[in-house]
């Protein structure tokens, strides 16, 4: 295991802490949000800083990218949105009566989730509200989106024709231990999943196998079938609030307060793996090319191979909570509440881990090749047995 050593570049134009993190779907443009009121706009070809907006009134508390425009929301309650080349402010979404925790941008909709208790639905190009999600009895922290078109047959869709012209769905977690998931066309609620006893911190959504996995302060993991809301399975061997998810190859990574990391075979809800080492709560994490990359509240990111567990890499620098990373062309990227933003070099890793899992694979193949030829040669005997028996 090495020592991280230095950042290829910090960025430290910022004057509060970052927030959040986000990647443009071309991979050209990273956006930052902080608590100074501004985002940032930064190339990932040099690392230079290539836009800076400004206009919100108070902390932003997340951002979102598209390749042509960039999203932010604050804790002022409106959300804001960015033309990436000139740094326009073009549309300002008012309504939130508190601050807006969280903004998704799906097909031609904007959500956005509040400490008000309410999810809303904006059009893009209007600054025009189109639908509230009104019945949490707490704050609505995390959002997903899917289409019913994707989950359901024919015969079990909703037979209102409001429902049928727009099929698309929204879920929100909240503080009051609820997931609510809700119709966008009418803003009617499709069904409330009860089960948690803590806040809702985290979800993500697996559409084509009808699932939705959601954290919470429980400590606990939950997985719903996303059509009949039943609960399918609880993950409960966290010692600590569910923080982050990531959902790879039918395999869980959940980051905890608990100071761990646990992957868990999804199809079982058996745990196969825990990565320890950090010193605080695992604040954020991202699955990339066979190696589990986390955030903490310790201000360090680590590096761990996915299948094994062995810490890879630790990359110090931060002086506070790294709250989000992303990857990009072998360079990690970590924004803390240090107000930097630390770019780091994973050719290394990587390169040695596609020569780990080459070699593994190599192995496989020998062993199953050997499993074969035991095979036939089992069966070349099988049969000289029933010959000498006159079978």
């Amino acid at each position: 295991m090495g020592n991280g050593g230095s950042a290829v570049k910090v960025c430290t134009d910022h004057q509060g802490g970052i927030n959040w993190l986000s990647l443009s779907p071309d991979g050209q443009r990273l956006l930052t949000g902080s608590e100074d009121g501004t985002a940032r706009l930064w190339s990932t070809a040099d690392s230079q800083c290539r836009g800076h907006f400004r206009g919100h009134e108070s902390y932003i508390t997340f951002c979102h990218l598209e390749n042509e425009a960039a999203f932010t929301c604050s804790a002022d309650h409106t959300i804001r949105k960015w033309d990436v080349v000139t740094g326009q402010c073009l549309a300002i979404y008012r309504g939130h009566t508190s601050i807006v925790n969280r903004i998704l941008v799906a097909k031609n909709y904007l959500f956005s989730g509040s400490y008000d208790r309410t999810a809303r639905c904006w059009s893009m190009d209007k600054e025009k509200q189109i639908q509230e999600f009104r019945g949490h009895r707490n704050c609505v922290l995390t959002l997903a989106h899917y289409s019913s078109r994707d989950v359901l047959e024919e015969e079990e869709e909703e037979e209102e024709e409001e429902e049928k012209v727009s099929r698309d769905l929204l879920v929100t977690g909240s503080t009051d231990c609820t997931v609510k998931v809700w119709w966008v066309s009418s803003g009617r609620c499709y069904q409330t999943l009860l089960g948690h006893t803590g806040a809702v911190l985290c979800l993500i959504l697996d559409a084509p196998n009808r699932e939705l996995f959601s954290g919470s302060t429980d400590y606990t993991i939950r997985t719903w079938n996303i059509v009949t809301g039943e609960q399918l399975k609880v993950f409960k061997e966290h010692q600590g609030s569910v923080i982050c998810l990531e959902l790879v190859n039918r395999h869980l990574y959940s980051g905890s307060a608990d100071r761990t990391v646990k992957c868990w075979f999804v199809d079982t809800g058996e745990r196969i793996q825990t990565y320890k080492a950090h010193k605080h709560s695992v604040s954020t994490l991202k699955y990339h090319a066979g190696i589990l990359f986390t955030g903490s509240g310790d201000a360090c990111a680590r590096a761990f191979n996915s299948r094994s567990g062995v810490l890879q890499k630790i990359f110090r620098g931060h002086k506070f909570i790294i709250n989000c990373i992303q990857i990009h062309n072998e360079l990690l990227y970590t924004a803390s509440h240090d107000g930097t933003l630390r770019i780091w070099d994973i050719r290394g890793i990587c390169k040695r881990n596609k020569r780990r899992l080459k070699k593994e694979r190599s192995v496989q193949g020998r062993s199953s090749q050997k499993g074969s030829l035991s095979r036939l040669f089992n069966n070349k005997v099988g049969c000289m047995v029933q010959q000498e028996n006159g079978e």
